[in-house]
């Protein structure tokens, strides 16, 4: 009955999507036509944006389409709350990220401190975490460190998460130093470099190395050094004020509420209280199109550098140890997100577990990012298929 209910809301309400040039503040608007894009074509992402609303994989969304440095297309579909209320989605819609984060605030992050001299990519991490344990062979008892690559590129062997309600009971909650004592003699499922599996706790030991080098939390130093330098407005850890007011709600709790402006990820909320590295960022289409056209333009934006050049170059690159399994550094270059189009030699991104996902495609000179809070009211909804629908009909807008 639930259900029913909320796909007959969602059908009720899907005409409600709203469609807005890019306000003043943000990247500067352009027509589809002027920077070679076939408006046609590019608009046939409505129908299938408001399809998959109908059919309940998320209860709206929001289509950011960049190109040459200007916002093409930037539209809000659906809404952005069914329970207790309805609430229509708007293009300010603040959503969170999830692992998105492992890129915009823990990777921008961390490649900074490496083009700083702070950091090596082939430093272990017990360098700047001791009693961080190594792989160890059961049989011939050989030691091999986990690296700073290992972890950017989910090659450490670390499992994909943590016993989240174990930690709580033996640790408390929030307890941040809890947390990295267990990842810090956990299990190391094979050898580093040896295999790829995607791992929460590879981003939350890279907070913790930041954050041991820095002397700050990765919250703060991500919207000092990253977040405040492009003059984003609604892009920060833990929400507040005007940003906490225009945040998406994702999963109805035990109380029958949904968790609104406090992350979903159940590590980064329950141990690390909403400063972690594998999730916690919080932000709009508009704040997250300014950092696609920073890293496009070789990480600059209007005379604001985050990274040089070289550093943006080496990030979207698959390094040559772990070359095979095709993750690049803190980002990816395989996956539902970037359809069938792009050129997969030059296009990177990553998604989120909430229904986030960033496509950047340096040889098109074009992003398309794409914000929906598909676990809200339950988590229940798919944007998987969605995501490359999307992807496939900006790149084929693509004419010259």
């Amino acid at each position: 009955m639930k259900k029913a209910c909320l796909i007959l809301a969602i059908a009720s309400f899907a005409l409600l999507s709203c469609d807005r040039a890019a306000p003043g503040g943000g990247l500067p608007s352009a027509s589809p036509s002027s920077v070679g894009m076939d408006a046609g074509r590019l608009a046939g992402v409505d129908r299938v944006i408001l399809d998959a609303i109908e059919n309940g994989d998320a209860p709206g969304a929001v289509l950011a389409v960049v190109r040459h440095g200007k916002m093409v297309y930037l539209k809000a579909y659906g809404n952005k709350q069914l329970v207790p209320d309805t609430v229509p989605m708007t293009v300010e819609s603040v959503f969170d990220l999830a692992s998105v984060s492992k890129c915009v605030g823990t990777t921008l992050s961390v490649m900074q401190l490496v083009e700083q001299g702070k950091l090596r990519l082939m430093d272990p991490v017990d360098l700047f975490i001791p009693g961080f344990e190594p792989w160890t062979d059961s049989l011939s008892g050989q030691t091999i460190p986990i690296t700073i690559t290992d972890l950017m590129t989910h090659t450490s062997g670390l499992p994909p998460y943590g016993p989240t309600e174990d930690l709580v009971t033996q640790y408390g909650s929030p307890n941040p130093e809890g947390l990295m004592e267990y990842i810090c003699h956990c299990p190391r499922d094979f050898r580093p470099a040896t295999d790829y599996q995607y791992s929460c706790l590879n981003f939350i030991t890279l907070q913790n190395v930041l954050e041991k080098i820095t002397g700050q939390r990765l919250c703060d130093y991500a919207r000092e050094n990253v977040f405040n330098v492009l003059g984003l407005k609604h892009t920060m850890y833990m929400p507040e004020g005007e940003t906490l007011a225009l945040c998406c709600p994702t999963e109805l709790q035990a109380d029958s509420l949904p968790l609104t402006g406090q992350v979903h990820d159940p590590l980064a909320r329950r141990l690390n209280g909403g400063n972690s590295g594998n999730a916690g960022v919080f932000s709009n289409a508009e704040d997250l199109a300014v950092i696609a056209v920073a890293l496009l333009n070789g990480g600059e934006y209007r005379g604001r550098r985050i990274l040089g050049p070289q550093t943006v170059k080496a990030m979207a690159r698959v390094p040559a140890e772990v070359k095979e399994f095709g993750r690049t550094l803190g980002w990816g270059n395989e996956g539902s997100w970037n359809g069938n189009l792009f050129d997969p030699a030059t296009v990177y991104g990553h998604t989120g577990y909430t229904g986030t996902s960033m496509v950047i495609d340096p040889d098109s000179d074009t992003a398309v990012i794409l914000l929906t809070n598909r676990v809200h009211p339950y988590d229940d909804g798919s944007t998987v298929r969605l995501r490359t629908l999307v992807a496939n009909i900006v790149a084929g807008a693509i004419i010259k």
